[in-house]
């Protein structure tokens, strides 16, 4: 699916273990947000994490 322009981050997967230890395939995805920002001086669309516009790393236009 879709990645995080700014920080990379896409979705991970590893296993779900339960309390006896029995293991299922599982994935953690980012929450990702579809926004306009400027990159090279032109506002685009772009995925970009929650967590990189609660932090300021990117401003919306």
């Amino acid at each position: 699916m879709a990645k995080d322009i700014i920080t990379g981050r896409k979705t991970v997967f590893g296993n779900k273990r339960s309390h006896a230890l029995n293991q299922s395939k599982r994935s953690w995805k980012p929450n990702l947000q579809k926004v306009r920002i400027m990159i090279d001086g032109k506002p685009r669309r772009v995925w970009v994490s929650a967590r990189a516009l609660k932090s300021g790393k990117v401003t919306r236009v």
